[in-house]
């Protein structure tokens, strides 16, 4: 739990140095409300998010910048342990919203191509998605 913390707090610290980190309040759904997903569920996952990256990113002023995307990972977050790349994700979503939600959930990566050398913090998205049992796959947090 302490090392959990830390690295939660190295993470919101390294965010607010950076005026492009876009971390959004989180949203924690009802776990009673979420479906239970696997691995089996990702090529539906990567079908949805073709709709659901353009309208989290492609907005305002910076929509072109966000136009053009590929996914670098979609993992359901229980998954991610093990993996020092991803894992501290899964305990940043934990921490926000419980096991629980987390256990539900996955992280989604992405890279924007356009943002690439303009913005490293931007370059790259995380968003944090489960799938509802009534109206399937969404966005409950997006860390940039």
């Amino acid at each position: 739990m302490k090392k959990m913390m830390i690295i939660l707090l190295a993470l919101m610290m390294f965010g607010i140095a950076t005026d492009n980190v876009r971390a959004s309040s989180v949203e924690c759904p009802n776990p009673g409300d979420l479906e239970q997903t696997s691995v089996k569920n990702e090529k539906e996952l990567r079908k949805a998010l073709e709709k659901i990256i353009p309208k989290v990113y492609a907005q305002g002023d910076d929509a072109d910048m966000y136009s053009e995307w590929k996914i670098i990972t979609a993992t359901p977050f229980p998954k991610t342990v093990g993996d020092k790349q991803n894992e501290v994700y899964y305990e940043m979503a934990i921490n926000f919203c419980g096991t629980d939600v987390a256990a539900k959930s996955w992280l989604v990566r992405i890279h924007f191509p356009k943002l690439e050398g303009k913005s490293a913090s931007n370059a790259e998205g995380q968003i944090f998605l489960a799938k509802s049992k009534e109206k399937g796959w969404f966005v409950w947090f997006r860390y940039h």
